[in-house]
């Protein structure tokens, strides 16, 4: 295998026959030792935080293959904490898609003016750069077709399938007696069709999921989620 990135959550890796390997790590996204599905940077690292993670993105990417949605997935190896995915290309270097139901996290402290927290959001579709320097700017639909990341015929596509996907998580939530709040998706284009497909993970570590008034931490998600 070749190493060819590494992720603030993941290894990646180039097999000979053309896929990639995605080794999960327990690094989690946060600032100053708390975790924040938001943030641009690694705040901690939880034991088991990997598996969790790879083990949740499996259950809801093998739903969505039966469903026809279309992703880079093509199976997992939970004693090796990896994934298989088939090779897909970013936007520009990289773009993040979020989905909010609720006003919290950085949705929140942008426009807390005008918004309370928690204030129920319809669905609400984000993107933002891939840019740590710059601390992940939201950019328009219009500035994405400009600078040539995207064109508005994709744009309709990345957001209508950012909605179907997110509410699909959330009733797979629901189901569990939890809630949505926000979830963070990533695409790119598939390397032999071009097509807009569902890339990286579905986990515990870029969502934020409620039970009442109580977060679920990631790992805590994994369980309720994977329970029989």
């Amino acid at each position: 295998m070749e190493l060819v990135y590494t992720g603030k959550t993941k290894d990646v890796f180039k097999l000979e026959d053309g896929h990639f390997l995605l080794k999960f790590k327990d690094d989690v996204t946060g600032e100053n030792g708390v975790f924040d599905p938001g943030a641009n940077t690694v705040g901690l690292t939880i034991d088991g935080a990997g598996l969790a993670g790879l083990r949740l993105t499996s259950f809801f990417y093998s739903k969505l293959n039966e469903l026809n949605v279309p992703t880079h997935y093509v199976d997992a190896n939970f004693d090796d904490a990896t994934m298989t995915v088939k090779p897909a290309t970013v936007f520009g270097k990289g773009l993040e898609v979020i989905c909010r139901f609720k006003a919290v996290g950085s949705f929140l402290r942008r426009y807390g003016a005008y918004v309370s927290e928690g204030q129920e959001l319809d669905a609400f579709v984000e993107v933002t750069i891939k840019d740590d320097e710059r601390l992940d700017p939201p950019i328009s639909e219009d500035a994405l077709a400009m600078l040539n990341l995207l064109t508005h015929e994709e744009y309709a596509i990345l957001k209508e399938r950012t909605i179907e996907i997110s509410k699909f998580v959330a009733a797979e939530l629901e189901k569990k007696g939890l809630t949505l709040y926000d979830i963070k998706l990533e695409f790119g284009r598939d390397a032999k069709t071009n097509e807009i497909i569902l890339i990286d993970e579905i986990s515990g570590g870029n969502m934020r999921a409620y039970k009442g008034d109580t977060y679920i931490e990631p790992l805590q998600l994994e369980k309720i989620m994977l329970a029989d």
